[in-house]
């Protein structure tokens, strides 16, 4: 079931969304690539970093949400594009493919490294991280709730985001002929406010879920499922809560 984004609620925790990425492009050993391209580019703010780091770079932003395009066509220097990252292709090889919490919404996703790679100029490089959390609370809660009666029949279909360990992805490289840096981090988010761990969730991993209810049941779908977060998700004394957040990178330098 397809399902929409929405750019301001996904930017609320811009900073912690947005740690990881600066992290990958670390690694990335790139001095002046001519042409770079951000593969699911969401809202575009971090690909503004691609644009700062190689201002000379002719820099291509590429997503299949129309919303999250339109919020990103403020920022100059980028050359925005709307496809699909399963069906895209660059009009000449790439000196840097980043894609970035994207191809865990891609079913099968090892199966589309061989095209992303060979989409490389030689001595090309290719930086990749998704999240690696599918095993916490706010997702097996979602699911959860999800197949309760009232809610299954309404989310049986829904997309939900998958992920492999970082052992995988580096075999998965190494082997369409990439030097291969891979690596997880488990971050410590520290969120503040009402139900903050529903806040962040809504706008990822929980939106289609959310998106498929229909308007009379997602109020208490929502209801349900603040309720569990906030108990797996206890905050203390000032209203803060910890939301621990494995991630998972992979660097290839052709």
């Amino acid at each position: 079931m397809a399902h929409t984004w929405a750019p301001q609620q996904y930017l609320a925790y811009a900073d912690e969304r947005g740690r990881p990425f600066v992290e990958l492009l670390a690694r990335v050993g790139a001095a002046a690539p001519a042409r770079v391209a951000d593969l699911g580019c969401g809202p575009g703010n971090l690909t503004r970093l691609l644009t700062e780091r190689w201002p000379d770079a002719h820099v291509v932003g590429v997503d299949a949400s129309a919303d999250m395009l339109a919020r990103a066509a403020a920022i100059e220097g980028v050359e925005w594009q709307l496809a699909d990252a399963r069906e895209w292709s660059p009009a000449a090889p790439l000196d840097v493919l980043v894609t970035n919490a994207t191809l865990q919404w891609i079913p099968g996703h090892l199966e589309l490294l061989p095209r992303l790679v060979g989409m490389l100029a030689p001595g090309g490089w290719f930086a990749m991280q998704v999240p690696g959390n599918f095993d916490q609370p706010s997702h097996v809660l979602r699911d959860e709730v999800a197949a309760l009666p009232e809610f299954a029949e309404h989310t049986r279909h829904v997309a939900r985001p998958a992920a492999h360990d970082a052992a995988t992805y580096l075999a998965a490289l190494t082997a369409l002929g990439l030097e291969v840096d891979a690596w997880e981090t488990t971050y410590l988010h520290v969120l503040e406010g009402p139900d903050a761990v529903f806040e962040w969730v809504r706008a990822t991993g929980a939106r289609p879920v959310l998106e498929a209810m229909p308007d009379a049941l997602r109020g208490e779908f929502e209801d349900v499922f603040r309720a569990r977060l906030r108990e797996a998700y206890p905050a203390d004394e000032r209203g803060r809560v910890v939301l621990p957040f494995r991630r998972v990178f992979a660097v290839g330098h052709a």
